[in-house]
């Protein structure tokens, strides 16, 4: 590759975005730069500020996406400028949905993007929330079907690379490689 890869690793909650990353970003020599890591911190303060916790809150949400966003772009341009390549993990919702959105965060990025798409069914979904036990996630258990029917979980309309959340970490390491080398 001559330009540093950029795989943006996007997919609803649980759907194994932050696995994927940390087992792919060492076969591209790759920094992983996740939103929740990167912007966690100073989210909590502002949703401490509000007295809101749940990131998915529109209140919360509508405070903290752009800069949120803003600083995983951010990093992600200081990273290829330096010749790293960068693995980002988040939900990408605009970035996917919407072409224009998609452009400006591919404008942004010194690379030629990968979005790549982890996709369950919704009952796996839950599940894994289920398993994983976080306290962000607590109100998604509590009521999954309010949880489900404001989860947008259709594929993006952006071109991408859809895998199957479900199969084993090195086989979707596998397929993004493969996609990669293409």
């Amino acid at each position: 590759m001559s330009t540093p890869a950029a795989v943006l690793i996007g997919g609803p909650p649980a759907t194994g975005k932050s696995t994927l990353a940390v087992a792919l970003a060492p076969h591209l020599g790759a920094a992983i730069l996740d939103l929740d890591v990167a912007t966690g911190p100073l989210t909590r303060v502002v949703s401490g500020l509000i007295g809101v916790h749940d990131l998915d809150d529109p209140v919360l949400a509508g405070l903290t996406r752009d800069a949120r966003y803003d600083t995983l772009l951010g990093l992600a341009e200081a990273n290829l400028s330096a010749g790293r390549p960068v693995v980002l993990v988040a939900p990408f919702s605009a970035e996917r949905a919407q072409p224009h959105a998609w452009a400006v965060t591919t404008r942004r990025l010194a690379a030629d993007p990968t979005m790549v798409w982890l996709h369950l069914p919704p009952e796996e979904l839950i599940q894994r929330l289920t398993r994983r036990a976080l306290a962000r996630d607590e109100n998604k258990i509590h009521d999954p079907v309010s949880f489900l029917t404001g989860l947008d979980l259709e594929p993006p309309v952006v071109p991408h690379l859809a895998l199957d959340a479900s199969e084993p970490t090195a086989t979707l390491v596998r397929a993004v490689l493969d996609h990669l080398a293409r």
